[in-house]
């Protein structure tokens, strides 16, 4: 089980002195969708070059033309590029086909995609790495939370990793742990915390002993 610290709600930089503080408890970075509206793939470039031996993922939520938008994240230095659940097969398709040329993976996000289930059927028999649940922002506020549906799609997916997103912290992490996903990412529960190194320490060993 891996850890995976999103970054959303700060500039590059800030990002990189929070993953200075806690580098040596997570495996992946990711430059999260907000840093790239404001910031475009340099942030990725910014956290890649000051971290080398991390991987870094960049979620671009991509719904169109999966394979540019794949070339253009991997030459920024993205390891790892999200593609949205909810596109058709044809840009997982196109996305997957670039992945594999320069040597990077895919994660799904599924967040909004109505049969949870179907979906994450379909989208497994296309060669994707990763499969995530994710509980944006706007359902963690209406109080949803991502442990059904990773289990859910734990049943059905055969092929790729599964991973789990969306309001995570150390008091929740237990719950989604009881479900074995292959990739546990968090966000504010490190980010915003007063003693981010603490919170990550705790949660690495939560994730690792899972």
């Amino acid at each position: 089980m891996e850890l995976q610290l999103a970054l959303d709600l700060v500039t590059a930089q800030e990002g990189i002195e929070i993953v200075r503080e806690v580098e040596p408890f997570i495996d992946i970075v990711e430059i999260g969708t907000p840093i790239v509206i404001n910031e475009g793939l340099n942030a990725v470039k910014v956290i890649k070059d000051a971290f080398p031996n991390l991987k870094v993922l960049a979620d671009l939520k991509i719904m169109d033309a999966g394979g540019y938008e794949i070339q253009k994240a991997a030459e920024a230095g993205a390891d790892i590029v999200t593609v949205l659940g909810a596109t058709n097969d044809l840009t997982i398709k196109g996305a997957v086909e670039e992945a594999k040329k320069q040597g990077k993976k895919i994660l799904i996000d599924m967040i909004n995609v109505p049969n949870l289930e179907q979906r994450a059927r379909e989208v497994d028999a296309l060669g994707v790495d990763y499969i995530c649940v994710h509980t944006g922002y706007d359902g963690q506020a209406a109080g949803h939370n991502p442990f059904e549906d990773l289990a859910t799609i734990k049943k059905v997916v055969k092929n790729a990793k599964t991973a789990v997103a969306g309001g995570l912290k150390l008091e929740t992490l237990p719950e989604a742990i009881k479900a074995q996903p292959d990739l546990v990412i968090v966000g504010g529960g490190i980010a915003s915390q007063s003693d981010k190194k603490g919170a990550a320490e705790k949660i690495a060993n939560l994730v690792k002993q899972g």
